[in-house]
């Protein structure tokens, strides 16, 4: 009851960024903060009183005796389980704190289980179901999708992975054989020499990088297309709605792929390298059933920090310039609000 709250503390706002979102390094704090995997072991009725905290917060009102370090550490906890747009409890392998422990098992599986064609199935097909998720979970939520539409998405993001892995994991084998056999290889299978001259032994593992780069310029387009379509809703600086932009859609969607193939490219570039070079060590030889598990260790490395960068390399709370926006929703803007709103905002997603 209202007689048992305590009055928020003066000047203190729960959802007042505490780093400077107008820049790379307090977005990374900001992000390091939210995506910390260790939030993926908080029992559910932490995180309800958290966002019970934090909407009381909003109100005005809060238990009393409640610190502000109590207040900051609530507003953590919903942010890296709650959605920004509709405030629901996201799933628990979508949330961004859960890509540090499900994207290294997976990413090191991918890397380690490169050689044959039913293994670099069988991993693209497991990462593009936790992408799915991970891109349902994450999306604008005020641009409802249809489970035909997921399902559509889903199919044709998991077919552009395995067309990627499938058919270059095929051409470093033709390669390789070219190599030991001769080049009747090429003149038979009607392959030009030219593609088969120069194929590193790195490229077979980096195959799982190229096809999980085509998969997501496939996944996150095709999972949001209803914002595509219909556009997103648009706000001033004040959070005021204007209207629904497809352009807004566009640029907001295009800088999550960026992120993504960003969040994934070190680990799955330098991280085989690393391998290659450590596997020609005799030691090395001797405990091939650590390979995977190693990888694995790596990876958690890699994304432990590329997460937090990649998701800060552009504002969550993105912006548009006015004079960008379609014709028609600019003029209606200007008709009611004169030059008052230079800029429009949205969420981008993540």
């Amino acid at each position: 009851t209202h007689s048992k709250m305590a009055t928020v503390p003066l000047g203190f706002n729960i959802d007042t960024p505490r780093w400077d979102q107008s820049t790379f390094v307090g977005r990374l704090k900001h992000f390091l903060n939210i995506t910390d995997p260790r939030t993926v072991l908080v029992p559910e009725e932490e995180l309800d009183h958290a966002k019970a905290l934090v909407e009381g917060c909003r109100a005005g009102l809060v238990p009393p005796g409640s610190s502000q370090e109590q207040l900051l550490y609530a507003k953590k906890l919903y942010d890296s389980a709650f959605h920004p747009d509709s405030g629901e409890k996201m799933n628990l392998i979508g949330r961004m704190s859960f890509q540090v422990p499900g994207g290294m098992a997976i990413t090191g599986c991918m890397l380690q289980f490169y050689r044959t064609v039913p293994a670099v199935v069988f991993w693209q097909w497991v990462n593009q179901s936790f992408n799915a998720i991970v891109n349902y979970t994450n999306r604008n939520a005020a641009s409802p999708i249809s489970l035909r539409q997921i399902g559509v998405a889903y199919v044709t993001a998991t077919s552009a992975a395995l067309a990627t892995a499938v058919g270059l994991n095929l051409y470093t084998k033709v390669c390789q054989a070219r190599a030991r056999w001769g080049s009747w290889v090429h003149a038979a299978l009607l392959i030009p020499a030219c593609l088969l001259q120069r194929a590193p032994p790195l490229l077979a593992r980096w195959v799982p990088f190229a096809a999980v780069a085509a998969a997501n310029c496939v996944n996150i387009p095709m999972m949001r297309q209803q914002e595509i379509i219909n556009g997103i809703t648009v706000t001033d600086g004040d959070n005021n709605e204007l209207g629904c932009s497809r352009r807004a859609a566009v640029k907001g969607i295009t800088q999550v792929v960026v992120s993504r193939i960003t969040m994934a490219a070190p680990g799955m570039i330098i991280l085989p390298i690393i391998m290659e070079r450590l596997e020609k060590f005799t030691f090395m030889q001797r405990i091939r059933v650590l390979h995977g598990p190693l990888q694995v260790l790596l990876c958690g490395g890699f994304l432990l920090f590329m997460v937090p960068a990649a998701c800060a390399l552009f504002p969550q709370r993105c912006s548009l310039a006015l004079a960008d926006l379609e014709v028609e929703l600019r003029d209606n803007i200007v008709a009611k609000h004169g030059d008052k709103v230079p800029y429009v905002y949205f969420n981008k997603g993540l």
